[in-house]
C-alpha cells in the first residue's frame, strides 16, 4: 500500500470516527418497541409465511405491537408477573411476539435452543424456575416429553393451536382475550413500569446443561448494546430487509438483527431454513443479513465451483483482481460487474455480517471486491452480546473492528506480540450467571467481563481475535500457540472439511506436539481424486498438512494426526464442540 493510500484511508477512519450514525436514545426495550410504532407504525416490519413455501404476507409494526400488548395482558391475567416464560420454537415473528410480551411488562424470557434433546429442555426448564412455556408446532412432541420431566411449569401455551385444551393454552387466542382486556379497560400491562436494571432475559450458553451457565441480562444491556452498535452500523434505509437466519433464542441473532432491525425500522423476513437461503433472499428483496462464518464460506466455495463449472473461473480471478486495485469503484459498478453472483444471492443483498467465530479474510475480500459490504464483529452472550464490529463505512477484513461506543476494552497480561486477554466494560455487560455467584465472580471482576478470549490492537485501534484462553497450547519453552490459527491454514485445503487442533505431549521428546482430528471433505476428494484406499487418503491429508505447516512457524507445525468419518458435534450457531 503506497504512502498516499494510508493517508487517504487514516483520514476516511477519522472522519467516520467523527460523524458517527445518530438515533434516538432509549432506556428499556417496552419504549423501543412503542417509540418505533409510534415512528413506522404503518411499515411492514416483518414479512412472515403462513405455510412453506408460500409467499411472504407484511406485518406492521402497529400490528406487531398489538399483538405483544395483547399476549401481555392476558398473560398478567394468567398470574405470570414476575415470573419466567420459557419459549422454545423456529424462527419466525411469533416467537419474538412471545418474547417481547414477557419481557415488556409481565416477567422474565427464557428462550430455549430447539436443537436441544428433550432431556435438556427439561432441565433447563427446571434449572430456570419457569412457570409457562411456549412453543411452536415444530418442536410439539419434544416440548410435551420435556414437560413431563418438569412439574414446575404450570401454563403450557402453543403458538399454533386456534382453540384451548384442558393442558394447552392457544397463543393466539390468548392474544385476542388480552385485546378485548384492553378494549374494555385493563391497563396493567400497557402502564406496567420496566425496572431497566432488574434481570429480564435469562439466556442459556451452549453446553450439556449441567455446564450451560445461566446470563442474566437486563433491559439495559440489550438497549445499550443496540443503541451504541447503531452508531456504527446503520439499516434504517427505507428498503432496508434484513433476513433472520441464525436461530432466535441466540443473543447475536436477538439483539444484532431482531432487536436492533426493530429499533432502526428495518424489515425483517424470516428464513424457512439454511436450504432456503438464497431462495428467500430473492422472495423477500433480502438486503442485508447476519450469519455465522461457515455460511459465508459455503456461499462463497459456491460462488467460486459454479464459475469454474461455467468457465468463468479466470474473468472473476481478474474481475477481483481489478476491483481490488481500484476501490475507488463505487459499488453500483462493481455490481454489474458480477451480476450473476448478486443474481445468486438474491439479487438486492449489499451487507453480509459475520459473526460467532472468525471469518476467513480472503473471503470477506472477495466478497467486497464484488460489490458486498460484508464486515465481521465480535461478542458474547455476557455482553448482550456485541463488545467490537467494523463500521459499515470502513473496515478491515481480518479485524472484529473497533470497540462500540460506550465500551472501553483493554488486554491483560500482554506478551511480546501485544498479545493479551481481552477484557470489556460497559453497560452491555451481563448482571451475572444465574445461581452461580462462584462462576460469575470469576468472569466479572471491578466491573470488567474477562471474555477468555486471546486479542490483539492494531495500530488504528482495531481489535483482532488470535484465540479462547483455555484453548492455547503452551509448548515447553513457553511458546503459545492458538489452535484456532493452525486450524485456519488446515482449513484452507479443498478436501478437509473440518479440524481440531490440541497439544499433545510426544512420549519419546517429552516436548508438546500439535495433533489434528481432521473430518476429511470425502465429496471433493471422491469428485476431484476418485476412491481412494486408507492408504492414499492418509497420503493425501499428510500432503495438504504438509502445505499448511510450510505457512507456518515451526513450533506451530503439525506433527500428528487422525482422521474421521463424521463430522464434529456442533452448537447451533455451527461452532464445533471441543
Amino acid at each position: 500500500m503506497t504512502k498516499g493510500t494510508t493517508e487517504s484511508m487514516n483520514k476516511k477512519l477519522e472522519k467516520y470516527k467523527q460523524n458517527l450514525y445518530e438515533f434516538r436514545e432509549i432506556r428499556d426495550l417496552k419504549q423501543m418497541l412503542y417509540s418505533t410504532a409510534q415512528l413506522f407504525g404503518e411499515k411492514t416490519g416483518y414479512l412472515v409465511k403462513d405455510r412453506p413455501g408460500g409467499p411472504y404476507i407484511p406485518v406492521t409494526y402497529n400490528e406487531f405491537k398489538e399483538k405483544v400488548d395483547g399476549l401481555g395482558t392476558a398473560l398478567l391475567e394468567l398470574g405470570l408477573k414476575g415470573k419466567k416464560i420459557a419459549i422454545i420454537g423456529d424462527n419466525r415473528n411469533d416467537w419474538l411476539v412471545a418474547h417481547m410480551a414477557a419481557v415488556c411488562g409481565v416477567g422474565i424470557s427464557v428462550p430455549l435452543d430447539k436443537e436441544l434433546p428433550v432431556g435438556e429442555v427439561a432441565n433447563l426448564l427446571n434449572r430456570s424456575g419457569a412457570s409457562a412455556l411456549i412453543y411452536s408446532a415444530k418442536v410439539e412432541k419434544k416440548a410435551l416429553q420435556a414437560l413431563e420431566q418438569a412439574p414446575g411449569v404450570e401454563f403450557v401455551i402453543s403458538m399454533d393451536a386456534m382453540e384451548e385444551t384442558e393442558t394447552i393454552k392457544s397463543m393466539p387466542q390468548l392474544i385476542q382475550r388480552g385485546l378485548h382486556l384492553i378494549s374494555t379497560g385493563n391497563r396493567s400491562y400497557l402502564n406496567a413500569e420496566i425496572d431497566p436494571d432488574a434481570m429480564a432475559i435469562l439466556l442459556f450458553t451452549s453446553g450439556t446443561t449441567g455446564l450451560a451457565k445461566g446470563v442474566m441480562l437486563c433491559h439495559r444491556n440489550i438497549v445499550s448494546n443496540v443503541y451504541n452498535m447503531s452508531k456504527f452500523v446503520n439499516v434504517s434505509a427505507p428498503d432496508e430487509v434484513a433476513l433472520s437466519v441464525l436461530p432466535m433464542h441466540h443473543t447475536y441473532e436477538q439483539t444484532c438483527l431482531q432487536m436492533t432491525c426493530l429499533y432502526q425500522g428495518c424489515t425483517v423476513a424470516y428464513c424457512e431454513g439454511l436450504k432456503y437461503i438464497t431462495k428467500n433472499m430473492a422472495e423477500a428483496k433480502a438486503t442485508v443479513t447476519i450469519a455465522v462464518p461457515l455460511i459465508y464460506e459455503s456461499m462463497h466455495k459456491k460462488v467460486w465451483k459454479k464459475a469454474e463449472q461455467g468457465g468463468k473461473a479466470d474473468k472473476m480471478r481478474k474481475g477481483i483482481s481489478l476491483s481490488k486495485k481500484l476501490s475507488i469503484l463505487p459499488k453500483s459498478t462493481t455490481k454489474k460487474l458480477f451480476k450473476d453472483v448478486h443474481a445468486a444471492l438474491g439479487g438486492t443483498m449489499r451487507t453480509l455480517i459475520a459473526g460467532g467465530a472468525a471469518i476467513d479474510p480472503a473471503v470477506v475480500e472477495d466478497f467486497n471486491a464484488m460489490g458486498f459490504n460484508i464486515f465481521q464483529g465480535y461478542g458474547m452472550t455476557e455482553c448482550s452480546p456485541i463488545i467490537a464490529v467494523n463500521m459499515d463505512r470502513y473496515s478491515k477484513p481480518a479485524s472484529v473492528g473497533l470497540p462500540t461506543p460506550g465500551t472501553q476494552v483493554r488486554l491483560t497480561d500482554v506478551d511480546e506480540n501485544g498479545v493479551g486477554e481481552i477484557i470489556c466494560k460497559s453497560d452491555s455487560v451481563m448482571l451475572g450467571y444465574y445461581e452461580n455467584e462462584e462462576e460469575t465472580a470469576k468472569v466479572l471482576k471491578d466491573g470488567w467481563l474477562h471474555t477468555g478470549d486471546y486479542g490483539r490492537f492494531d495500530e488504528d485501534g482495531f481489535l483482532y481475535i488470535c484465540g479462547r484462553k483455555k484453548n492455547v497450547i503452551v509448548t515447553k519453552n513457553g511458546k503459545n500457540i492458538f489452535p484456532e490459527e493452525v486450524e485456519f491454514y488446515l482449513a484452507k485445503s479443498d478436501f478437509i472439511a473440518e479440524v481440531v487442533v490440541r497439544g499433545k505431549d510426544d512420549e519419546k521428546s517429552g516436548e508438546t506436539i500439535v495433533w489434528a482430528e481432521i473430518f476429511p471433505d470425502f465429496s471433493a476428494i471422491k469428485e476431484q481424486k476418485g476412491e481412494l484406499s486408507d492408504e492414499e487418503l492418509k497420503s493425501l491429508m499428510k500432503h495438504e498438512i504438509d502445505a499448511a505447516n510450510d505457512q507456518m512457524s515451526t513450533y506451530k507445525r503439525v506433527k500428528r494426526f487422525k482422521l474421521r468419518d463424521t463430522e464434529f458435534e456442533k452448537t447451533t450457531t455451527k461452532k464445533i464442540k471441543r
